[in-house]
């Protein structure tokens, strides 16, 4: 089997804010420079692509920098890492859409792309003549397109509107009949950025059913970038993590998404002992959380559905003083608003004695919370009086996650609903 996608040494380059140099002079110089081929002799080489740091007006960036792998032809493959790791430059790229400014790719085989909503449609033009226009730059012929096209209308979902200009579709229907376009005009290579996000749970189930199937039925190949961990998980046997413009690992998809979810800028053990902004007496107090997967790794963020455990160090001022009848709870709030409260109440039976110093977890089975940031409050009650109680802002990230068991996550946002309850429907 051989490659259908080589990429040596990519890397690409932005200029930030104002385009021209400041004087006539150099932006001749530059388009001179540019008619015969050769570098901008006025590009300044600065950092890589961190989106933390505050540009500069004229400087430039690496939004992707050295970048070097293979894909043989009939793999899926996923690309996931946070938001400005490079992931949609690199598939535009891929897509011929725009150069790279160094390196070179070689691709074997026709692409079909679908990076953002509408792409490659014409507004003007109706959903049957966008598909006919879209299979003709394919290379195919009508005859083609047309033996695909009853499927394309039937996955897509658009056929009341198929005669209608797409300019008049919703985000929702572009997407289900750009994905259809993309996936059954039989290109050798299929593209799909984060764009079925759009998508409804039950569009994103039968997409990632297609893609699958295009995979291994025709042994097409596939690259998937998604922040939909549960599909990429699903979908790719090998992933690509990428972190400021640069490949930071390329193997197995289980250990790029564990490295993923370690890869956050909050701390997974928090240091919360000299925070001011807490009540109690204080002759108890926590001095310590960390966040921990059901064997005990150490984790920086948790993902929707898994078994979650949250760590609680304390520390008695007096450590020969012993507490009794204590109370540990914790609150998981949204934008101040409570959500859950995990109490110790509920858990423990027997009345906990504490002293000294020590640690206590809570474990939370199927962790209900939709992708997100959290504040957590703490609570400790200990011989009749409120120990220790503070607020910590935005401490407890959440990523998306498989949490309903369907090989599709939970919608970001949808509905605005944060917490996930299992249930069950019946229809009589």
């Amino acid at each position: 089997m051989g490659k259908a996608i080589e990429v040596e040494s990519v890397s690409k380059l932005y200029r930030l804010g104002t385009v021209g140099t400041g004087t006539l002079m150099h932006d001749l110089n530059r388009w001179w420079a540019g008619v015969r081929g050769l570098d901008d002799p006025y590009v300044k080489i600065a950092s890589v692509n961190n989106r933390k740091e505050n540009a500069k007006n004229g400087e430039v960036v690496w939004a992707l920098q050295d970048i070097n792998f293979s894909i043989d032809q009939g793999e899926v493959i996923g690309i996931v890492g946070k938001n400005g790791a490079g992931k949609s430059t690199l598939l535009k790229i891929l897509s011929r859409i725009t150069a790279p400014t160094l390196g070179e790719v070689r691709i074997r085989g026709r692409i079909s792309s679908l990076l953002e909503v509408g792409t490659g449609f014409h507004p003007e033009m109706t959903g049957r003549e966008n598909v006919y226009m879209n299979g003709t730059i394919l290379g195919m012929r009508r005859v083609e397109i047309d033996r695909k096209f009853k499927e394309i209308v039937e996955f897509s979902g658009v056929a009341k509107y198929i005669d209608t200009p797409v300019k008049r579709y919703s985000s929702g229907m572009m997407v289900r009949l750009g994905f259809a376009v993309a996936a059954f005009l039989e290109p050798e290579i299929l593209i799909v950025d984060e764009v079925l996000a759009v998508g409804d749970a039950e569009f994103q189930k039968k997409a990632m059913g297609k893609m699958q199937s295009v995979s291994e039925g025709s042994g097409r190949t596939v690259l998937f970038v998604s922040h939909n961990l549960a599909a990429i998980e699903n979908l790719c046997p090998r992933s690509i993590l990428m972190s400021n413009g640069r490949i930071t690992r390329f193997g197995k998809t289980q250990e790029i998404l564990e490295e993923y979810l370690n890869d956050s800028t909050s701390a997974s053990t928090i240091g919360i002992a000299d925070l001011e902004d807490r009540r109690g007496v204080g002759g108890l107090r926590f001095v310590e959380i960390s966040f921990l997967d059901e064997s005990g790794k150490s984790l920086k963020s948790f993902r929707s559905g898994m078994t979650a455990v949250i760590r609680l160090h304390y520390k008695a001022n007096d450590p020969n003083t012993t507490f009794t009848n204590c109370r540990i709870s914790i609150a998981i709030k949204k934008d101040l608003n409570p959500l859950i409260v995990f109490s110790s109440e509920l858990a423990v039976k027997s009345n906990i004695k504490l002293k000294d110093q020590g640690h206590i977890d809570f474990t939370v089975f199927e962790l209900p919370l939709s992708e997100g940031q959290y504040d957590l409050n703490l609570f400790i009650e200990g011989s009749g009086e409120i120990q220790d109680w503070l607020t910590l802002g935005r401490h407890l990230d959440v990523v998306n996650g498989d949490f309903y068991g369907t090989g599709v996550n939970y919608p970001i946002g949808w509905q605005g609903k944060t917490v996930l309850v299992r249930h069950k429907l019946e229809i009589s």
